[in-house]
């Protein structure tokens, strides 16, 4: 089995990634695989069976890493389950294979584990400091000092028992919302969140072997604004043939903000697909439509 996990950082106030940025991520790699699951602060994904059909290993986890980094993405991790995958990315060690799995998870911080956190100071006055410090403890005394939770959790690391997972479901039609880092006063500026949103689509819209010939972008104005602005404004976008090249649609989609003049900075976009057409894939319709890159709209 071939696991990633893709951490999203904290929001600006210090609480974890919200459920709108983890959708919008899961949304995103349910292009690579239809394994996909959600976990506190990570994207899981499940690509064993993936690697074929997006040029090998190397060539997935290129791209992953390429456009995770667009979706937010600040660090990931690959082993050979999900929660293995998990804990290592939050080490910052994104290869679970360099050496034996138990050698690389008994050596990081125990804290590492949710399921620590409850028993972290008993733990540490036993001297335990390491996962692999945890899980020397006699299994006989931490099944009756702790609860389940912890020994499970250990054993599902270390690939001792199976995990479970509620995957993501694909959705029949595509709606993101982004909340901008700070207000934006130039229309053409938006297009660096719109990316995201962008992005995400496309993911989408691959996950579905479909195409759009039609998108809108939605942007709030900030709530300090005059009456006269107004609540916001938005844009449809047209192509010429259904597109789903990432490249293509940005361009486009700045070809039409440079018309357009702000009322007043805003705060919030939204994207959403209009109108999307199957499209008839002739060959292993995960990778990308080389015919895509000459589309014009």
């Amino acid at each position: 089995m071939l696991w990633a996990a893709l951490l999203l950082p904290p929001a600006p106030d210090g609480t974890p990634p919200s459920d709108e940025a983890l959708r919008g991520v899961a949304t995103w790699a349910l292009q690579f695989t239809p394994r996909v699951a959600t976990s506190e602060e990570a994207v899981l994904l499940e690509v064993e069976a993936s690697t074929r059909l997006f040029g090998g290993k190397r060539a997935l986890r290129d791209r992953v890493v390429q456009e995770g980094a667009d979706q937010g993405v600040t660090t990931l991790a690959w082993a050979t389950n999900s929660l293995a995958a998990h804990l290592l990315a939050r080490a910052g060690i994104e290869n679970g294979f360099k050496r034996p799995l138990d050698e690389l998870l008994d050596a990081l911080p125990m804290k590492v584990l949710t399921a620590v956190a409850p028993h972290e100071g008993i733990l540490s006055r036993l001297g335990c400091r390491t996962l692999g410090d945890v899980r020397r403890l006699p299994r006989g005394g931490v099944s009756r000092r702790f609860d389940k939770e912890l020994l499970g959790a250990l054993d599902r690391a270390y690939g001792l028992l199976p995990e479970a997972h509620v995957w993501v479901e694909l959705p029949d039609t595509f709606e993101a919302r982004l909340e901008l880092m700070s207000r934006v006063e130039m229309a053409p500026a938006l297009l660096f969140g719109a990316r995201r949103l962008l992005l995400q689509m496309c993911g989408w819209l691959a996950a579905r072997h479909s195409g759009i010939t039609a998108f809108t972008l939605k942007w709030a104005h900030d709530v300090m604004r005059s009456k006269e602005a107004g609540e916001g404004g938005e844009i449809t976008i047209r192509t010429a043939e259904p597109s789903r090249n990432l490249e293509h649609l940005c361009r486009l989609l700045a070809e039409h903000l440079a018309r357009v003049e702000l009322k007043a900075p805003a705060g919030e976009l939204w994207l959403s697909a209009t109108e999307v057409v199957s499209r008839d894939e002739k060959s292993l319709f995960l990778l990308p439509d080389p015919s895509e890159k000459g589309e014009s709209g």
